[in-house]
């Protein structure tokens, strides 16, 4: 079992800039694919963007410019640093950690973004 720790939403201004931190029990060598997703309201989950343990970044579409996803071995921590927000980027924020590729993958409890217009 593997325990996934978000922390750093909060309320903030369209411009604006947040910075995600995702805390997993694992070690991130371990981990093969580290996942940010978002879920607004009456929406479904999405991919927001995920980095690989060989380094590989994906970033949604609706995103690509403006957030950067981030690993500090030395830490043991991922982050997602979210510039120029908008107020469709409001949602829950949660951090997955998959261990193989497939469905041995784990969530954390989520943490809420507001961005106000």
């Amino acid at each position: 079992q593997v325990q996934v720790v978000e922390s750093g939403g909060g309320l903030v201004q369209a411009g604006g800039s947040l910075r995600l931190s995702c805390a997993p029990s694992k070690n991130v060598f371990d981990i093969k694919i580290m996942g940010w997703y978002r879920q607004a309201p009456g929406k479904q989950r999405e991919a927001v963007a995920t980095l690989t343990s060989g380094g590989v970044v994906n970033y949604g579409d609706s995103v690509k410019g403006r957030f950067i996803i981030s690993r500090d071995n030395y830490k043991n921590m991922f982050y997602l640093q979210m510039n120029s927000l908008k107020p469709e980027d409001t949602a829950v924020y949660y951090c997955n950690a998959n261990l193989d590729g497939g469905w041995d993958d784990y969530w954390g409890q989520g943490t809420q973004v507001t961005v106000s217009s």
